[in-house]
């Protein structure tokens, strides 16, 4: 397991549990085996088990940083790698796209590093893996299979991943509608519309009929040296917006008496979210703040940007969550996000192959009947081809993964040589066909 972030079952077990904390933090990019390259983005290597937190401070004291992350930093590089985590920005693909060599201790004990064609690592010069023998696959069917492996493949030592040099963000939120931004949505659009650009969408319209959303955008900026102290952190104004009512037990308890004031009071929320500029070095400023303490779960599904399959996807949501709460008086008790990357090389990524948005639709703890709302989300959006997030709560069958994902039989091929002893075998991967 990574740090224990995801809300599937991708990490549960009847047997044994690998915690990975204490295989934590940068080590020699060169262990005596790396080829001599061309200039290129800096690279370096990290113990599987290193917190992004961690993994952060590291790399600002080196003067580098991650090109992108999501909007959390407890998770481990192992976990947001093998899940296909990702942040947002449609010239960016998620976390697996990063990595360039891989070094897992698979079935039977046995150490391999795995890297494409034209890996960094020199095979004359290979021997070993922190003095353990070991052998090199330098396969890019097998590298593609093995950077997104929902930990069934093997144990994650460490890996190779690209960065870049630090920068600073500005982040500016502002208001708008789902009505005013579904015709711009294309990848033309997302590509004209900032580094990082995503949407958060109040699932109920107003009295206008519209529905209210909060968009944000970062922006690579200079150093924000000469800025004034409250444009150097979020407004405290602002993270309290966002949070409140929405704390533990008043937010439970403030839904299950008053569910039919949610569709105002998330109008409420976005606007005090609104905020004209936050600069800071850039993983403060992908790091979301008070959110990610709700008490919460979530779905997150995957659709296709390039056939407008993410608009039509968006439209079924709305009217279903509208039409549940009219009919059933169930509430989806949160605003729901939208996220944007691209395409991914990883076999088994949710962005595999295509540009993609992220639907992350959550949920506050204790929702009446929230899960059997965003099982419905799932199996309402099925024919648009959805990828259901690995570490998020989904309904996939093993029907689904042959369906869904092209390159299966190569993904489900390397996992059943590496899992030869089904070692890494558990309740998730029967069921969902692995």
């Amino acid at each position: 397991m990574g740090a224990g972030h995801s809300w599937s079952d991708v990490a549960l077990t009847d047997g044994l549990l690998l915690e990975p904390d204490n295989l934590s933090g940068l080590i020699e990019l060169d262990d005596g085996s790396l080829r001599r390259r061309a200039d290129g983005p800096p690279l370096v290597r990290v113990r599987g088990g290193t917190h992004l937190r961690d993994l952060n401070a590291a790399l600002d004291a080196l003067g580098l940083a991650l090109p992108n992350m999501g909007g959390y930093d407890a998770q481990t590089i192992g976990g947001v790698v093998s899940t296909s985590t990702h942040g947002s920005g449609i010239a960016f693909g998620p976390f697996p796209d990063l990595v360039r060599s891989l070094d897992l201790v698979i079935a039977g004990g046995e150490v391999v590093r795995v890297e494409p064609v034209d890996g960094p690592t020199d095979p004359l010069r290979f021997s070993s893996v922190d003095g353990i023998a070991a052998h090199l696959i330098q396969d890019d069917d097998t590298f593609a299979a093995a950077i997104c492996g929902m930990g069934c493949l093997g144990l994650i030592a460490s890996l190779v991943i690209e960065v870049r040099e630090k920068f600073w963000l500005n982040e500016v939120r502002t208001l708008s509608t789902w009505e005013a931004v579904r015709e711009h949505l294309t990848v033309a659009d997302l590509q004209a519309a900032g580094e990082h650009w995503e949407l958060f969408v109040n699932p109920y319209a107003g009295e206008d009929g519209n529905h209210r959303l909060l968009v944000t955008v970062r922006t690579p900026c200079p150093e924000p040296v000469h800025l004034p102290p409250d444009k150097l952190e979020r407004h405290p104004l602002t993270e309290l917006a966002s949070s409140l009512p929405l704390t533990g037990v008043l937010l439970r308890w403030y839904i299950a008496l008053f569910p039919k004031s949610l569709p105002g009071r998330f109008d409420q929320v976005l606007a005090d979210m609104r905020d004209d500029g936050y600069a800071s070095v850039s993983y403060k400023v992908f790091n979301i703040g008070a959110p990610n303490d709700l008490p919460a779960y979530s779905m997150e599904l995957g659709v296709s940007v390039e056939d407008g399959s993410h608009v039509v996807a968006v439209d079924r949501i709305l009217e279903m969550a509208e039409r549940r709460r009219r009919e059933d008086g169930i509430y989806q008790t949160s605003p729901f996000s939208l996220r944007f990357v691209a395409p991914s090389r990883a076999y088994a990524s949710m962005m595999h192959g295509r540009a993609t948005m992220m639907i992350e639709l959550i949920m506050v703890k204790g929702t009446r009947r929230g899960e059997e709302l965003i099982a419905g989300y799932e199996a309402a959006l099925a024919d648009l081809g959805v990828r259901a997030h690995w570490g998020q709560i989904n309904a996939l069958t093993p029907a689904d993964l042959p369906r869904l994902y092209p390159e299966w039989p190569r993904w489900k091929a390397v996992h059943d040589a590496f899992n030869s002893s089904g070692v890494f075998a558990s309740p998730f991967t029967k069921r969902v066909g692995i």
